[in-house]
């Protein structure tokens, strides 16, 4: 059974910096797209950043150039965040899909992220 399991989030003052990590475990095949989105209290889950297997790369409109994922290993995804603003703050969710072989999607469970001072 795969599993993505979120690093903890955490409080940053504004302008300041974090990394998120998400490790899968269990028997992958192949992962092909990895994902971040968040979620803020009443609002939509939204995409943040995407990158595919071969590195393709979108965001979502709010990022200019702050956020950057990056597939750290096999089974580890990245975050950078810098430049964090107030509005930055909620649930952030990493993406996978991958193939167990059979292809499916898979979420981790979340990790909230504060931006305040």
């Amino acid at each position: 059974q795969v599993q993505l399991v979120e690093s903890v989030g955490g409080l940053v003052q504004p302008g300041g910096s974090l990394t998120l990590s998400c490790t899968a475990s269990g028997i992958i095949f192949n992962i092909y797209y990895t994902a971040w989105y968040r979620q803020s209290s009443g609002k939509q889950r939204e995409l943040v950043a995407r990158i595919s297997d071969v590195g393709a790369t979108s965001y979502g409109d709010f990022v200019k150039g702050r956020f950057t994922p990056s597939r750290t290993d096999a089974k580890t995804i990245s975050l950078q965040m810098a430049n964090l603003k107030p509005e930055d703050a909620a649930v952030y969710y990493c993406y996978a899909d991958l193939t167990t072989p059979s292809r499916d999607d898979y979420w981790g469970q979340g990790t909230q992220v504060t931006v305040s001072s």
